[in-house]
């Protein structure tokens, strides 16, 4: 079988109007832990221990508990590996990756106040979450993606003149964008000179293999300003406003190869539905025929949210913090381009204008220039609450809870008016995730401590999208069509496991950190649960990522 894992476009088409779905709504809510490497080793546990630089973007409380200036860096060494089981074989894919996870400066001043003796300003940047992932697979197939599309552009009744491909056709959007590009690249083809269409999938002779490929970038960058101070030296308060930055690509190839599929015949040039048919030369040996679909998608934008914080320490030992993240207001701007090429065993006479077998034909879906389009997103809020205790001179534990409401993301039209679809959909395949944090340090000398930390993330999915008792919708329209990017990935929990180093020598600190961040996901090549492919395979994904992270810092 040939490998053809290709993250490049061979082609692009223009949207007619906005293209988020509920996948994509949640693709740019999601946070990893990321930081100082003292605030990942601990599981990222500081919402009720504050004084450190990542404090500004969880619990803006944490800001009061500073008496001195300080300023730090972060840099993070992020070394990947995905394994992708299927029906066929194990695929292992690796990359690592570097970049700056922190940077930041507080300032600190005394006020002479007895009620609010300390008030400190700060700004930091932080890498709040990455989305840098690759994986690939390959499976048996029970059915095709390109019967998908025509069972809903045949129930969605478009007409053969509303999927030829002009420019005014794809300028206006007449049908969706991935039924123009399977007729025009003749995956689906008419039933006589009706308005149904079949595609290349006979459930009682087709069988074949698929194989896929998905190439993740992107980051969400957080800058933040925040000021706060501490009353009586007991209760410590802290308001921040974040701006984020938002960058994210998905490249994705999926590729079916069959045999006795339903090939389409030529009509005086023109395709029409054919029999299912297995092509062979004159030897016997059988040819491929099949599809290639590449898609892509960029997201870039810029959003602003609001934290509050406090920090309540009635007695030394013990410490209690709440925070609550206003959601992030996102105004983005999206590009979607998808081209396919299909092939079979066809020859071209030039001078009959006739084709016969078995020689392959390449078609591609027409070439049209790409078009961005703006939508406006709200990500769900965000409650923490904490607790933390300090034994003695040398110890602290602590322990986070963070709640985040999925299910409360909400999607806009460019001009304001809701995106009611979109909206219906997340409430459907989303819930609320609950996260648990514990960290724990220790101080073996005056200039060195150890740390240790877990972390856990439910999965946010609900159980009828995991147990595809449900379809996922990746158009935004009012279709079972597919979008032009059809996959989609949905994650299980979260685990983290985390340990450090801290060294102190007067003003000047080090810290490093050793994470292991686990997850397992479903890929899904399109959605299950419909009258036309009711049971596509999935893919199990299991990804590791181990961190390196180190940080230097000063406090004057």
């Amino acid at each position: 079988m040939k490998k053809r894992f290709i993250f490049a476009l061979s082609a692009a088409v223009a949207l007619p109007v906005m293209a988020q779905t509920a996948i994509d709504a949640y693709q740019l809510s999601r946070y990893d832990l990321r930081g100082t490497a003292r605030f990942m080793s601990m599981g990222g546990a500081f919402g009720a221990l504050g004084g450190d630089l990542s404090t500004l973007n969880q619990n803006p409380g944490g800001i009061g508990v500073y008496r001195k200036s300080e300023i730090g860096f972060t840099l993070d060494i992020e070394m990947q590996n995905a394994t992708t089981t299927s029906t066929l074989e194990k695929y292992k894919d690796t990359q690592t990756k570097v970049g700056v996870n922190n940077f930041g400066y507080v300032g600190s001043a005394v006020t002479g106040s007895d009620i609010m003796p300390i008030f400190n300003w700060g700004f930091s940047y932080g890498r709040v979450a990455s989305f840098n992932r690759r994986f690939q697979g390959s499976t048996d197939m029970n059915g095709s993606l390109s019967n998908l599309i025509a069972g809903y552009t045949t129930y969605d009744g478009y007409t053969r003149d509303e999927l030829t491909g002009s420019d005014t056709n794809w300028s206006r959007g007449e049908a969706p964008l991935m039924s123009m590009l399977a007729y025009n690249s003749y995956i689906m083809n008419p039933v006589g000179n009706t308005n149904q269409y079949n595609g290349l999938w006979d459930p009682a002779k087709t069988f074949g293999v698929s194989e896929f490929g998905v190439e993740e970038k992107g980051y969400i960058d957080e800058y933040e300003i925040n000021v706060g101070g501490n009353f009586d030296n007991t209760l410590f308060w802290g308001l921040g406003v974040g701006i984020t930055d938002i960058q994210y690509t998905r490249a994705t190839y999926y590729g079916e190869y069959l045999d006795w599929a339903k090939l389409p015949e030529l009509v005086n040039g023109e395709p029409v539905s054919g029999p299912a048919t297995q092509i062979k030369d004159e030897n016997g040996n059988v040819y491929d025929s099949g599809f290639d679909l590449n898609s892509f998608k960029r997201i870039t934008g810029t959003g602003v949210n609001v934290k509050f914080g406090l920090i309540y320490k009635p007695i030394n030992e013990l410490r209690i913090g709440f925070a609550v993240h206003t959601p992030t207001f996102y105004s983005l701007t999206q590009e979607e381009d998808a081209s396919i090429r299909s092939y079979y065993g066809y020859t071209y006479d030039e001078n009959t204008d006739s084709y016969s077998g078995p020689t392959t034909v390449e078609t591609y879906s027409p070439y049209v220039p790409a078009d961005s389009y703006d939508w406006k997103f709200r990500t769900p809020w965000r409650m923490i609450v904490s607790a933390a205790g300090v034994i003695g001179s040398n110890a602290i534990v602590s322990l986070d809870y963070e709640y985040r409401p999925y299910q409360n993301m909400s999607a806009k039209y460019a001009n304001g008016n809701s995106a009611d679809m979109t909206n219906n959909d997340i409430k459907s395949y989303y819930n609320s995730a609950n996260i648990i944090r514990l960290g724990a340090e220790y101080r073996i000398t005056t200039s060195f401590s150890v740390r240790a930390g877990y972390a856990y993330e439910s999965t946010p999915t609900t159980k009828e999208v995991r147990n595809s008792e449900m379809e996922v919708f990746t158009s935004p329209y009012d279709t079972g069509v597919p979008g032009l990017t059809p996959s989609y990935t949905l994650d299980n929990s979260t685990q983290y496991i985390t340990c450090g180093l801290g060294y102190r020598y007067k003003n000047f600190y080090a810290d490093a950190a050793y994470v292991h961040k686990s997850r397992k996901s479903e890929f899904h090549p399109y959605t299950g649960n419909n009258p036309y492919t009711p049971n596509p395979y999935t893919a199990e994904i299991k990804e590791n990522f181990n961190n390196i992270v180190l940080s230097v810092g000063f406090k004057f």
